[in-house]
């Protein structure tokens, strides 16, 4: 097959980063993001130094949400509502899962309050894809978004 009979690649389209490129673009990322399993093992550890925030409706904690959560729905965040917070802590957000930019909100906003913070991506959906305990009136085993309120 000759070079102008070679399939187009829409892979390669864009050429790939330089590997110390690469390496700023995800140590970049993972300083704003964190999954359910490193969280679920730092808590397990009794790790301090972050606080676990669950940014969707009362309601929605009510039902299922990780063990320890604080409920501040991204609403309702502000100077007052996180006041009782230390700076000192790295705050984690999560909402409903992949497709709830809810948490993405927060964190922008807890940033904007001078807090330093990290998105649990995912969400809820995959801390209980992952097969970790939640807490709250939600019997074992009821699908996440059996009934779901809004962020």
């Amino acid at each position: 097959m000759t070079a102008s009979a070679t399939p187009f690649s829409f892979v390669l389209e864009t050429p790939a980063a330089t590997p110390e490129e690469a390496r700023r673009h995800y140590l970049a990322k993972l300083s704003v993001e964190t999954d359910p399993a490193d969280v679920h093992l730092d808590l397990e550890r009794g790790k301090k130094g972050f606080v676990v925030v669950d940014v969707r409706m009362k309601e929605a904690w009510a039902e299922r949400h990780v063990p320890g959560a604080l409920n501040l729905p991204t609403r309702t965040l502000s100077a007052e509502t996180t006041a009782h917070l230390s700076k000192d802590d790295v705050i984690i957000t999560y909402c409903w899962g992949p497709g709830c930019n809810g948490s993405t909100k927060a964190a922008a906003r807890f940033a904007a309050l001078g807090f330093r913070v990290k998105e649990m991506i995912g969400g809820i959906e995959y801390w209980v894809k992952e097969g970790h305990a939640t807490e709250g009136t939600a019997p074992k085993g009821t699908p996440v978004y059996a009934h779901r309120g809004d962020t």
